[in-house]
């Protein structure tokens, strides 16, 4: 005999409640008891949809990032520039993002997780873009695209450490535009208007 059909509606809630308990509490701090609360329903109704807090974090950050492309399309150093400087300038994506980095040692499966769902395959389309451009001349000729992705990404966390949250995107970008030129980046002529 078939059980009642679950409540879409519950649904929303409990993630949305774990997600905000996540932001505002971090991992460690955040419950399923807590959830339950927030979301207004009980625990037993949170646990037949997550077995466990590890999942329903997981399942939380995923709601948050919706179902982006499994391969993004990144066209150029500019549009990755540009992609990069608007997720900068989200608030709440920047405090999901010092979460979920620091649920490293404390969850590790949630930024395994992360890695997993929306890590790997940005950074292999960064790395293609980022040796395109080296092939064309933008970059010198001796980038180590992995090498300089890792410095840009490192980049990325020392602005999410160091900046404030009301950062804007054209900040942001001038500040990424700035790493790069260090790594001697040269756009061809008219590129950075173009985007």
């Amino acid at each position: 005999m078939p059980g009642r059909p679950r409540n879409p509606e519950a649904d929303a809630a409990i993630l949305a409640a774990a997600l905000d308990l996540l932001l505002e509490r971090g991992i460690e701090a955040t419950s399923i008891e807590q959830v339950a609360r927030r979301a207004g329903v009980t625990r037993a109704t949170v646990y037949r949809r997550f077995p466990d807090k590890t999942r329903l974090l997981i399942a939380a950050m995923e709601a948050a990032y919706g179902n982006p492309p499994a391969s993004p399309e990144i066209r150029d150093i500019e549009h990755l520039v540009t992609g990069w400087a608007h997720a900068l300038a989200d608030a709440g994506g920047r405090r999901l993002l010092r979460r979920l980095y620091g649920a490293t040692d404390d969850l590790p499966e949630l930024a395994a997780a992360y890695r997993a769902r929306f890590g790997e395959h940005r950074d292999d389309a960064r790395r293609k873009v980022l040796e395109q451009a080296r092939d064309r001349g933008q970059l010198p000729a001796g980038t180590d695209p992995a090498l300089l992705l890792d410095l840009l990404t490192g980049a990325v966390w020392q602005h999410l450490a160091s900046r404030p949250d009301t950062t804007t995107p054209a900040d942001a970008e001038a500040y990424l535009r700035a790493v790069l030129h260090q790594a001697g980046y040269r756009p061809e002529r008219g590129e950075e208007d173009a985007t």
